[in-house]
């Protein structure tokens, strides 16, 4: 069985409220679509996004919208587009419309950045009606990767009894880094990216497979281990891996034709990476990030330095179609869905800028009318990019009301005056003011909302000769209720492994106390300037407990943000939030003699070493068993605290130092002869 804990969760008037247990996430993730589209609801009153800002010739329209959750999509050959979300299902899109009934739905646990996660068609699927995903099982929250099969009568769903399971052990303790990512190589073969499962000494353990590029001929089940895998035969590896030192691959791309893979692994603090696949290669995590002086590791062919701050690259679509100039064939196409942008890797590895703005994408794929199609994890939608230089160009609505809130009647003034059309066409106004009442031409208008609620207006825009675009504006009616949280108090401060118990209350001015199924939390884990997804939304709950866990993310700068939505009957909404902030210490390392090296949590420090850390987190404390410092070698004696040379110790509430002693034992051996 995984390391995983079932969320459960006090409601109603439960006295003793069960424990809601949850995982920190470490940096740059993949977020739960879920969670982050809950975050934007809370956040902010969201009027539709610009679109992307393209080099010139380019426009960008939405495909489909009306997903949720998405992780991944895959054209089936037939030009069908499947898209998976987070939370079990697989669905299609067929002739521009998303089927309402999934192609199928796997029991799968969406924790953190759990869930569904890959899609892959086989080589062979307009005979054999193959597929392939991966997703995180229930009840063990190990990965797995499973084979579908279309059903016969109707290729729009899966045979309800067809899976069978390829590859079963891909063990996630932690909820994070799991990559995610499948596809078939030009030689036939599924590769799998797996990610470190946040302990960056997977990456290196040819024991396990996390932190790895797997490799494998499902076709061949239940010998699924190609023979000329670069690890077969080697003492204590598994068979399946073809590269490793990888920290979260979550996405990469196999160029047609050639062949190449690209892999894009998500940093840490500094660097995200797009490597060349080579059987064998080892990509340097955790020693390693960026370009490393290791001639041991590959190098990236290409990253970007994010200097500390959040990003998280995605992405990855090679471009060999006929639309776009003949400068973009055989370019990578990658993206940053924190960031926002789409970029372009030229086959001789310079970067250039392709699209800013763009909506949070996290999965890109050319389509069969060779077009760039690109997922966005926070609009549940797909947006197309085509290149139409001399074609008709869509016209782009954008809207603007006065006032945007207030109590019925409410009038409200609205334009389109800053809408326009590339091609210089004259527009046509019409608005759906999203009450039911009828809709009306006009470039500005006035309308009266006569009942409390919240109402979304939509201006569509119409140049007559096929083009078409909208925009909207969100109108808030009524008094909105009055959302506070009792518990924790302000000022609360926690350790690591504490239990927090929250609990609030709501009212609104018509509808008096609001009940437990008006009530709506999240909580959200902090981390320098961005946040990762911790637990909810936790629906029509209005107290409960979780656990904030004492491994992971061992930097000092981070804390816990609970949010409180609150709805009334008329659907106005409010939001409190309460932040619970961590207590600190240090730990200092030392060594006698001084100056020498020493490793905590996978990384090498320089005695004497010190660190700000939250108190009751869990570190790793190592001490080289042999070192030189210039001509003397030394060799591990003892730790201050009587641990092993490589031991765990928990973060104090006081200031701690452990100090390793070593004893000279000669001279340092030439450096060729060691």
């Amino acid at each position: 069985m995984g390391n995983h804990h079932h969320n459960q969760l006090a409601v109603g008037t439960e006295p003793i409220p069960r424990i809601v247990r949850a995982e920190v996430p470490r940096a740059d993730i993949r977020i739960s679509a879920r969670i982050a589209a809950a975050i934007a609801t809370i956040l902010f009153s969201v009027s539709v996004a610009p679109a992307s800002l393209l080099p010139s010739g380019f426009e960008e329209t939405m495909f489909v919208g009306g997903l949720s959750s998405v992780t991944a999509m895959e054209f089936a050959p037939d030009g069908r587009l499947f898209v998976a979300q987070q939370t079990g299902q697989l669905r299609v899109v067929k002739d521009g419309v998303v089927l309402s009934s999934p192609f199928l739905t796997v029991s799968a646990d969406s924790f953190g950045e759990r869930g569904l996660l890959g899609v892959a068609f086989d080589p062979n699927f307009t005979t054999n009606r193959h597929l392939y995903v991966y997703y995180t099982a229930l009840p063990t929250g190990h990965n797995r990767v499973s084979r579908f099969t279309a059903s016969s009568a109707n290729p729009d769903v899966a045979d309800p009894n067809s899976e069978l399971v390829i590859l079963d052990d891909l063990v996630n303790s932690s909820g994070y880094h799991n990559g995610g990512a499948i596809h078939f190589g030009s030689d036939g073969k599924l590769y799998v990216a797996v990610g470190d499962d946040s302990n960056s000494a997977n990456a290196q353990s040819l024991g396990t497979l996390a932190g790895k590029l797997l490799r494998i001929d499902p076709s061949s089940f239940p010998n699924i281990i190609p023979a000329d895998n670069p690890f077969v035969g080697a003492s204590g590896a598994r068979g399946e891996i073809w590269a490793l030192g990888f920290r979260n691959p979550f996405t990469f791309a196999v160029e047609p034709g050639t062949g190449k893979i690209h892999i894009n692994d998500v940093g840490e603090l500094t660097w995200e990476e797009i490597n060349l696949g080579r059987a064998g290669a080892n990509y340097g995590w955790p020693t390693c990030e960026g370009v490393c002086s290791n001639p041991s590791f590959d190098d990236p062919i290409s990253a970007y330095n994010h200097n500390g701050g959040n990003a998280a690259i995605t992405g990855g679509a090679f471009y060999h179609g006929s639309q776009f100039p003949a400068e973009f064939i055989g370019n990578y196409f990658f993206g940053d869905f924190i960031n926002g942008f789409i970029r372009r890797l030229t086959p001789d590895n310079q970067v250039f800028e392709f699209a800013t703005s763009a909506r949070s994408p996290v999965d890109l794929k050319i389509g069969p009318d060779s077009s760039l199609y690109y997922l966005s994890v926070y609009d549940g939608a797909i947006y197309k990019i085509t290149f139409v230089s001399t074609g008709n160009r869509t016209p782009i609505a954008v809207v603007s009301a006065t006032p945007k809130s207030g109590l019925p009647p409410l009038q409200v003034s609205f334009s389109g005056a800053g809408s326009s059309d590339p091609d210089g066409d004259i527009l046509r106004y019409v608005w759906d003011f999203g009450d039911g009442s009828p809709a009306e031409e006009g470039l500005s208008v006035t309308h009266t909302y006569l009942r409390d609620g919240p109402f979304r207006a939509l201006l569509a825009v119409d140049d007559g000769r096929g083009g078409s675009g909208s925009a909207g504006v969100s109108i808030t009616v009524g008094n909105p209720p009055a959302a506070n949280i009792t518990q924790p108090v302000e000022g609360t401060t926690y350790n690591a492994g504490d239990s927090i118990y929250f609990e609030g209350t709501a009212t609104d001015p018509e509808d008096g106390t609001l009940p437990s199924d008006s009530f709506s939390w999240t909580i959200l884990f902090h981390h320098l300037d961005h946040t990762h997804p911790f637990l909810g939304p936790l629906d029509g709950v209005m107290h409960g407990w979780f656990t904030i866990p004492n491994t992971g993310e061992t930097d000092h700068r981070v804390w816990y943000r609970e949010y409180l939505t609150v709805k009334d009957s008329s659907g106005l909404t409010n939001v409190a939030t309460r932040d619970v902030v961590p207590n600190k210490s240090t730990i200092t390392l030392a060594t006698e003699p001084s100056g020498l090296q020493l490793i905590l949590d996978g990384q090498p420090v320089t005695s004497p070493h010190s660190v700000l850390g939250v108190v009751g987190i869990m570190r790793t404390l190592g001490a080289p068993t042999s070192q030189n410092q210039g001509d003397v070698l030394y060799e591990f004696e003892s730790w201050s605290d009587g641990g092993a040379a490589t031991h765990a110790v928990e973060t104090l509430s006081t200031d701690a130092t452990y100090t390793v002693t070593y004893r000279q034992t000669g001279s340092a051996l030439p450096q060729a002869n060691q």
